[in-house]
């Protein structure tokens, strides 16, 4: 074989290389998904949603009066999620030191448009929001889908995930469970939103 023949072979199999490197869909699109969470010490993307009364929240707004604590719910996945439920609870009761602190909560409970105001009313019905709670639909995943949390498999709808933003309008804790389990708890916020 001569040298000409070599060179060649030796540019199509670098070029195979690259071009099977390239094309993995899998990394490429685990960074971009990656990218979009927010990550401590980045500023939040501002978002607006309406609660189930056909009132806008926007983030931008809350934090006027303070940090916002952001949950983000798994909606209605087939069913209404029991940890999900377990996990509101939980803030409701400790609502008197989230408003000590100064902090709303945004609970966001993201899914398709047909029926989702129907399930986030099924969903919340039992509870008593207090004042500084606002229980927020994300019709579509628009907002799911902006902040890089869509839990995009079978029966998912989000990445269970908690945020605290502060007035400035930066993320000062950010959890995101790739598992319905692994949350946050409200005395673990509380703590973080005092530190």
């Amino acid at each position: 074989m001569n040298s000409f023949n070599i060179r060649c072979n030796f540019v199509l199999v670098m070029t195979l290389m690259l071009f099977f490197v390239s094309a993995s869909p899998i990394d490429a699109s685990a960074a971009l998904k990656d990218s979009k969470q927010p990550a401590v010490g980045t500023v939040a993307g501002d978002f607006q949603l309406s609660n189930l009364q056909g009132k806008k929240i926007k983030l931008s707004d809350q934090l006027k009066n303070g940090p916002v604590v952001l949950l983000v719910l798994r909606g209605y996945p087939g069913y209404q999620c029991p940890l999900c439920t377990r996990q509101v609870s939980q803030f409701i009761n400790s609502a008197p030191k989230f408003k000590a602190a100064k902090a709303s909560v945004l609970l966001v409970y993201p899914g398709a448009v047909n029926n989702l105001n129907t399930k986030a009313g099924e969903f919340i019905q039992s509870q008593q929001l207090p004042a500084n709670f606002h229980f927020l639909t994300d019709p579509g995943y628009k907002f799911t889908n902006a902040y890089g949390l869509r839990w995009d498999a079978k029966r998912e709808t989000a990445y269970p995930s908690t945020f605290i933003i502060g007035t400035d309008g930066k993320v000062k804790y950010s959890k995101i469970s790739k598992t319905h389990g692994n949350r946050s708890n409200a005395k673990e916020v509380l703590q973080k939103l005092t530190d």
